[in-house]
């Protein structure tokens, strides 16, 4: 009877241990489920990190530019500025879920308004220097600039080396600025707010030649007759974004959505829609 009672008692614990286990088990499995539920996926760190950046106004995106540099910005018959390079400011700022705002001013004055946080990004066609990198950080490069020379045909100005002790009109602060001070000397350099100034006192003979990036000096080559552009180039340049040192969030999220932009054509696509591709 001992005998029999034992095994009975053996049975149960076994079947209490089995049922003990079952319930572990379903315990074990919602918690888990529910901890893979919460795990962020591939896509999350990056939503995150894109949500870490401020602007200067919240839900804006404010880009300090000159809009006298065509095509990469300039004004229409609305006085609406336009160009590459409010397309690619725009673009990103949708991508950012932000609202664009540009604002108007000197060239001189867009590095020293995004080093004091009255913009977010200067965007003007500004080439990446070593001097301006001690001040403000940038963004991927997304376009190629070249220097230029624009003279009044018939010019005894033939190439690059006949520009010493010629009057070169340039755009104030710029690398045509910087560059032909260096190799020719302030006194020969003569800086304009802007190129269309800068081209206007070339036509009226008050300098001999100006310094501009290729594509603007296409197109006041084409508005002003009696103008044309020397076959040697000047210097070959890369176009970036200027941010502030302060707000490496911004530059991270920027560089994110321009990256992605470069690589799949859009970029290149708003650069062809306003420089075609010449066959």
């Amino acid at each position: 009877m001992k005998k029999l009672i034992a095994i009975i008692m053996s049975a149960l614990m076994i079947l209490s241990l089995a049922a003990c286990g079952e319930e572990t088990e379903t315990t074990v499995a919602p918690e888990s489920t529910e901890a893979q539920s919460q795990e962020p996926d591939t896509g999350a760190p990056e939503s995150q990190e894109a949500a870490e950046f401020t602007t200067v106004q919240p839900g804006k995106l404010i880009m300090a530019t000159n809009a006298s540099f065509p095509p990469y910005e300039y004004t229409d018959d609305g006085d609406n500025i336009i160009g590459i390079d409010p397309e690619i400011a725009a673009l990103i700022a949708q991508e950012l879920g932000l609202e664009l705002e540009i604002q108007d001013m000197e060239f001189g004055s867009i590095i020293t308004a995004v080093q004091t946080g009255k913009v977010d990004i200067g965007l003007a066609g500004m080439t990446v220097t070593e001097d301006r990198l001690q001040n403000v950080n940038f963004s991927s490069s997304y376009a190629k600039g070249v220097q230029v020379v624009i003279v009044p045909e018939g010019s005894e100005i033939k190439s690059i080396d006949d520009l010493t002790g010629k009057k070169i009109g340039v755009q104030e602060s710029t690398t045509g600025h910087i560059y032909c001070e260096d190799d020719f000397g302030a006194d020969n350099v003569v800086a304009f707010p802007n190129g269309t100034q800068a081209v206007q006192a070339l036509v009226s003979g008050k300098v001999d030649c100006v310094v501009i990036d290729n594509n603007p000096a296409k197109a006041f080559v084409e508005a002003n007759e009696g103008l044309t552009i020397l076959d040697s180039a000047y210097a070959d340049e890369d176009y970036a974004a200027a941010i502030s040192k302060d707000n490496e969030a911004l530059l991270a999220a920027f560089n994110a959505v321009l990256d992605a932009k470069i690589a799949d054509g859009t970029i290149q696509g708003i650069i062809d829609k306003y420089i075609p591709t010449e066959n």
